[in-house]
């Protein structure tokens, strides 16, 4: 069975990672868990810095409800990647991210995942409407 394509063009957001030491596992390439840690950081280090996501105080947090990925080939420490971002459907109070991890200057990805945020409320953890200066950010990442 033949593996669904990613290249950078299809995503709209490159967050640069640097691998570290410990990412590596006894078969000498980056663990499966660790991509998750990739996602989290290019998702919320985007939020913050564009979306004026405040994760210490703000009165909104996200959290994880679903995530998945696929891997195609492996990368290891050290290496420089950048994690593709993107956003396959903005909803009221949920947002689903497509990521791609990619070797740097390279155009097919390594891995490629999704997971999906809900906003809530930090006080009552109920579902609220997206914030306008987070939806317009996240509004970025559609790709048309």
């Amino acid at each position: 069975m033949s593996q669904p394509q990613h290249r950078r063009a299809d995503y709209v957001h490159y967050q640069p990672i640097t691998t570290r030491w410990h990412d590596n596992d006894l078969y000498g390439h980056v663990n499966n868990v660790v991509y998750y840690g990739f996602f989290d950081s290019a998702v919320n280090s985007y939020l913050i810095e564009v979306g004026g996501l405040d994760i210490h105080a703000g009165a909104v947090v996200g959290f994880v409800v679903s995530s998945s990925c696929d891997y195609f080939a492996s990368i290891a420490f050290p290496e420089r990647i950048e994690v593709g971002l993107r956003v396959g459907k903005l909803g009221n109070s949920s947002v689903q991210y497509e990521l791609a991890i990619f070797k740097a200057g390279e155009d097919e990805a390594c891995a490629a995942g999704r997971f999906v945020h809900v906003f809530v409320d930090r006080a009552s953890n109920r579902p609220l409407a997206i914030p306008d200066a987070l939806r317009a950010a996240l509004a970025r990442l559609v790709r048309d």
